[in-house]
């Protein structure tokens, strides 16, 4: 029996057929959007409770203006390329950071990098 389901499973991964709700999009085709000089969010998915995914971009030398304050929730970081600097310590490519809710930073990179966010919470 678990032959069979795995062959199903497998048939509707190769027509294409997916679950209602499943998005997905690539980086490229995603809307970009300039929030401060060198720094780009392109937002990926965004769900009912206020969650979202996006990716952001900044430029060598980029500095995000103000402090960025973790609110209402938490925001997990991946580092995809490059090296980021949350103001007090560097993270190669390749790091994840939890910044509970509350928690703030300043983004910024002197090498440039690209940076896969999530907020759970909005």
């Amino acid at each position: 029996m678990t032959t069979d389901m795995t062959t199903d499973v497998t048939a509707d991964m190769t027509t294409g057929q997916n679950m209602p709700g499943y998005v997905w999009h690539t980086v490229q085709d995603a809307p970009v959007r300039e929030i401060f000089p060198g720094i780009r969010v392109r937002p990926l998915w965004s769900g009912d409770n206020g969650a979202k995914a996006q990716v952001v971009e900044l430029d060598p030398q980029a500095c995000w203006q103000g402090i960025d304050v973790h609110e209402p929730g938490p925001e997990e970081v991946f580092v995809v390329s490059g090296v980021f600097n949350d103001g007090i310590r560097d993270y190669p490519a390749g790091s994840f950071i939890h910044a509970p809710a509350g928690s703030s930073h300043v983004p910024q990179t002197t090498t440039g990098c690209t940076l896969f966010v999530f907020y759970p919470e909005g």
